[in-house]
């Protein structure tokens, strides 16, 4: 599911394996219960990356797991949803700067949780950044607009995002301000997120003091992450977000 590595002030948590990283309960609960950890272990001025293995950074929700349940499908995919949104919550509230280094194709809800970072590095050389949800005939949660608003300032770089589905290259996403920089492999990627997070640590900051800071930044994101008003619209022949 997932892996945390502690490099002195730096923790890397990896989606580990060769799959998409589907976001079902289990990888959503694997990922928090690290966070917990990242909480607890944490000194005053730290630092954590997300990465993953493989060619997917995470390909979104796991539709395919709650299509499998028959008559719970709609429970299913409110589980996941409530999940990812205390995640979220959790990562937005984490007392550190936090870096997302997009190794592979990333996905819809996946997206998301990178974004939720305060910085995105991608992998120029394979895989793209997607909101898949125009394509599949899925309404974008409320919570989620907010996030990309709060996280990509211009218009038209929001358009590109949720109003064409665009399928966006790191070389693409770096042009439209959706990341922070591209890079030649997944090393290359983390080992620019390393250095980052050094950086970072360097400044000494006081890791609450920098929380509340992002709190309020993204205020209308806490605003509206205590529910998502999209979930009863998914259907069975959806399968895929």
């Amino acid at each position: 599911m997932c892996s945390l590595e502690k490099r002195g002030n730096i923790f890397i948590l990896t989606l580990t394996g060769p799959g998409e990283h589907r976001l079902n309960p289990t990888l959503l609960d694997a990922i928090s219960a690290a966070l917990s950890r990242v909480r607890a272990e944490s000194s005053m001025s730290s630092a954590l990356i997300t990465t993953a293995e493989g060619k997917f950074f995470s390909n979104g929700y796991d539709l395919a797991w709650a299509s499998a349940s028959g008559g719970v499908f709609l429970d299913r995919v409110k589980l996941m949803s409530s999940k990812l949104r205390s995640l979220v919550a959790d990562l937005l509230s984490l007392p550190m700067p936090t870096i997302a280094a997009i190794s592979g194709h990333c996905s819809a809800a996946a997206a998301i949780l990178a974004l939720s970072h305060d910085y995105v590095l991608m992998r120029n050389d394979r895989g793209f950044i997607y909101m898949s949800e125009l394509d599949i005939g899925l309404k974008i949660p409320d919570w989620f607009v907010a996030l990309i608003r709060s996280k990509i300032g211009a218009p038209r770089s929001q358009r590109e995002l949720m109003l064409r589905a665009a399928k966006l290259t790191a070389h693409d996403a770096l042009n439209w301000g959706i990341i922070d920089s591209a890079h030649d492999s997944t090393e290359e990627t983390v080992r620019a997120a390393i250095r980052l997070g050094e950086e970072l640590v360097g400044r000494k900051w006081d890791g609450h003091v920098y929380a509340q800071i992002r709190m309020r930044m993204l205020a209308d994101v806490f605003d509206k992450i205590g529910c998502d008003e999209s979930v009863g619209e998914v259907s069975h022949t959806r399968s895929r977000l």
